[in-house]
């Protein structure tokens, strides 16, 4: 077989969880020949060359490749690590994340059974330490679950635990809008533009990554934060498109669940029930599509997490 898959990685300040993914990487099974380089691509602006894949590069089974990134931001980081490439096929796994031994294998097997542009495989989510009646929640929300068979599907995820094929899926030298390096929402975009133009998604209903959320991300606080983005997705691609009528039908549905959800979340949270996280969700969901307009969005990457960071 050919030698036709990278698999990228973007990652910023994060050696020990960089590690583990990358130590995934290395103990893939069944896909020795298909493998041409793993790619890092590190969003630290003070980051020296080959920082982060010393801990383990020694014991990397093939070309660790290491792009320097020192503009932050997830759409640049992404684009860049595309430049260091010229592999057909590419697969993504975040810096938090773990793949099982076979994930490569299964994921490149339905991929190519499905004749899918982008494939994405379900994810375990980890929230260790997280208090009891939030756990479920948390790990749920940093999970990723579909259908029980692998097949084409109808929509589309996360870019982290997926496979892409660059012809058609990545088009052009930079094919994130970096105008989401901040925000995240790069990959929402790029799959949006591949669905007009009648792109498919798949999924490899066997292929498992796990996600270990770090401390600061397992929280409340975040996840509805993130949950409030998510909810700005559909209404936000209605007005970039000029989709005028979607875009309402949106802000209708945002408001029907802000007010449905937040009303059984407020109940919840009052006699402590222990699924209350689960309607909050819903709720804020339903706000993001109300409170769409740019300038609102929040910010979780780039320069935003890297003063986190200064201030951690």
């Amino acid at each position: 077989m050919t030698a036709d898959v990278a698999v990228i990685v973007p990652t910023l300040r994060r050696p020990d969880s960089l590690e583990r993914a990358l130590r995934s990487l290395f103990a893939q099974e069944r896909v020795a020949d298909r493998v041409c380089e793993i790619v890092i691509a590190d969003n630290d602006p003070e980051a020296p060359p080959a920082t982060a894949s010393r801990p383990c590069a020694a014991t990397a089974p093939g070309p660790l490749v290491y792009v320097h990134v020192p503009t932050p931001g997830v759409a640049t980081a992404r684009n860049a690590a595309l430049g260091a490439t010229d592999a057909s096929l590419i697969a993504f796994l975040d810096d938090d994340e773990a793949a099982a031994p076979d994930w490569l294998a299964r994921i490149l097997s339905a991929h190519e059974a499905s004749g899918a542009d982008v494939t994405f495989s379900p994810i375990h989510g980890r929230a260790e330490g997280a208090p009891a009646w939030l756990k479920p929640y948390l790990e749920r929300f940093f999970g990723r679950e579909g259908p029980v068979g692998s097949g084409l599907i109808d929509q589309s995820f996360g870019c982290g635990a997926s496979l892409m094929t660059r012809a058609t899926a990545l088009p052009g030298a930079a094919p994130f809008d970096v105008s989401a390096d901040q925000s995240g929402g790069e990959d929402d975009a790029l799959f949006a533009a591949l669905a007009a133009r009648g792109g498919r998604f798949g999924w490899a209903a066997d292929a498992w990554v796990e996600e270990f959320a770090p401390p600061h991300r397992a929280t409340l606080r975040y996840a509805l934060t993130r949950a409030f983005a998510y909810g700005q997705g559909p209404s936000q691609t209605a007005a970039k498109e000029k989709n005028w009528p979607a875009l309402a039908r949106w802000m209708i549905v945002g408001a029907a669940q802000t007010a449905v959800f937040g009303i059984a979340a407020l109940v919840m949270t009052l006699i402590g029930h222990s699924r209350r996280a689960f309607w909050m969700d819903r709720a804020v969901r339903g706000l993001g599509k109300l409170a769409w307009m740019p300038g609102l969005e929040p910010q979780f990457y780039g320069a935003s997490e890297l003063k986190r960071l200064n201030r951690a």
